[in-house]
């Protein structure tokens, strides 16, 4: 990778992009949350799901309280150790509460909160013509529904206990698209990684505008004034474009930034093209998306490489593209939501679903030679660290998805006393299997409270976000219900020779039944 990539900045695009700081400087001051960094909090004597370095597998302290400074944790002991505070410790008391690392999302579209409800039943198939970055989403989005769609998808996941998201942010059709959405993470105070999308458009936003735009925005951008957002790329077309211009799209996240996460899909990008292009051995992260079509090949150069698959449960599920082996690469893997207008925004639901499909696919395998297994293949310790700890290895942070000295400051509290954990033993098997979002008491990413005692705590303007959403919604799904459903007959266009089939529809009800 050592071809370089001139900036492009053209006068125009200058003034432009100074306009659209001050327009983004404007909105940050109306919508930055209003809390701040406590200057010490100690979260006293509740069950605290840590980790252990020697054995890598969790391990629970019982009556324990964690002290957090700034945005880290300093300190994790016995509550009945007598320790001095510093003046000032706020102390939030934590008996009969579970203390967990926060979720970590490691693949999801952000802007897509506006078509919620609207693709409960599509069809792959569907979604791409329908509601994908390739739609009339290009010319129907403007800035402030893409700013205003990504802010509302990432309160749905803090209020859900994730803490850090990986955005595939393919809302990428403009300049102002893109830094909108970029603008939206920022203020969220979430940790989010920023993966601009370099992808084929049909509006006139040309490849060569993205990359400009790109290294414009890693090299004066408002991510670089951030705790908590990092900026990345998202790259799915690896094996469909010309390669020279995929090698000058890697040349461009090779050497334009230093905190540089990739994010490509496995459906079209597999790790052996990756490879040969030579993105594996880097110091950047590489996260592929749904291993639907995962190979042995390319299994051994995850592991050889330390890259990681994000599988998304439902997702995969939802849309039949399946996952056939990921269950043999979670080693390297952790998990993702993907679409969350279609389904759940949470990981824990993401871990439950995947923790009974490998249940299942490894109970499989033992009842097909007609033997009873004696053994659950797999535990919900194993899950839980898919959710947290395994997100933050995929991203290069060990210092997040775990509740360890050292680590930054962004955990979970579940109110252990709800009806549905209420008598629990285990934590981990209360918060993996027994948990809901409305369990999710507290909240922090960096130090600072992003829901506290059951409410977001996203300072007096979320209403005024509320209703900004919900002016942009009202108009983009009126505009997708007028717009009719796509034609899916004959060839499938992505693929040569490859027709579109119909499957099975249920009908749970008798005779003619009730239509879909």
């Amino acid at each position: 990778m050592s071809a370089q990539v001139l900036l492009v900045s053209p006068s125009f695009y200058s003034l432009f992009s100074l306009f659209s700081s001050l327009l983004a400087i404007s909105q940050l001051l109306l919508l930055l949350p209003s809390a701040a960094h406590c200057a010490e909090t100690l979260f006293e004597g509740g069950t605290v799901l840590s980790f252990d370095d020697v054995t890598e597998s969790v391990k629970v302290l019982f009556n324990t309280s964690i002290l957090v400074s700034g945005n880290q944790i300093v300190s994790i002991f016995p509550q009945s150790q007598n320790i001095t505070l510093p003046p000032g410790t706020e102390i939030i008391p934590s008996q009969g509460k579970i203390i967990s690392p926060g979720f970590i999302d490691t693949h999801r579209h952000l802007w897509q909160s506006a078509f919620r409800t609207l693709g409960s039943n599509t069809s792959l198939a569907e979604y791409f013509d329908r509601y994908s970055e390739f739609t009339q989403a290009q010319t129907v989005f403007t800035p402030d529904d893409v700013y205003y769609g990504q802010l509302i998808g990432i309160y749905e996941s803090l209020n859900a206990g994730v803490t850090s998201i990986l955005d595939h942010a393919h809302h990428t059709w403009s300049n102002a698209t893109a830094l909108a959405g970029l603008n939206a993470s920022i203020t969220s105070g979430a940790r989010v990684w920023w993966c601009y999308a370099f992808h084929n458009l049909t509006n006139g936003y040309t490849r060569e505008d993205q990359l400009a735009d790109f290294e414009y925005i890693s090299q004066y951008g408002p991510w670089r004034n951030s705790s908590t957002t990092t900026l990345g790329l998202a790259y799915d077309p690896l094996s469909l474009d010309p390669p020279s211009l995929v090698q000058t799209v890697v040349d461009v996240a090779n050497t334009t930034i230093e905190r540089t996460v990739a994010n490509m899909n496995l459906v079209v990008n597999s790790p052996e093209i990756a490879n040969s292009y030579g993105i594996l051995n880097t110091s950047i992260p590489v996260v592929f998306s749904h291993g639907s079509y995962l190979t042995v090949q390319d299994a051994e150069l995850l592991r050889s490489t330390n890259q990681y698959l994000s599988i998304t449960p439902e997702s995969e599920m939802h849309y039949g593209h399946g996952h056939a082996s990921s269950q043999l690469i979670q080693d390297q893997a952790a998990l993702g939501v993907d679409t969350h207008f279609t389904y759940s925004t949470d990981i824990v639901t993401q871990a439950r679903i995947w923790l009974q499909s490998v249940r299942l696919i490894f109970y499989d395998q033992v009842r097909a030679n007609w033997q009873i297994p004696r053994n659950n293949p797999m535990s919900v310790n194993q899950a839980f660290l898919l959710a947290t700890r395994a997100g933050g290895l995929a991203l290069r942070r060990p210092d997040i998805g775990v509740l360890v000295e050292g680590a930054k400051a962004d955990l979970v509290v579940f109110d252990g006393a709800a009806p549905n954990l209420i008598g629990w033993v285990d934590p981990v098997a209360a918060v993996m299997l027994h948990s809901n979002v409305g369990n999710v008491q507290h909240v922090m990413v960096d130090g600072v409270f992003k829901k506290r005692d059951f409410n977001l705590t996203l300072g007096a303007d979320y209403s005024e976000v509320q209703q900004q959403f919900l002016q942009s919604a009202r108009r983009i799904q009126g505009i997708w219900e007028a717009t009719p459903l796509p034609d899916l007959e004959g060839d499938y266009p992505f693929s040569s020779g490859v027709l579109y089939g119909q499957a099975v529809t249920a009908d749970v009800i008798r005779g003619n039944g009730t239509g879909y």
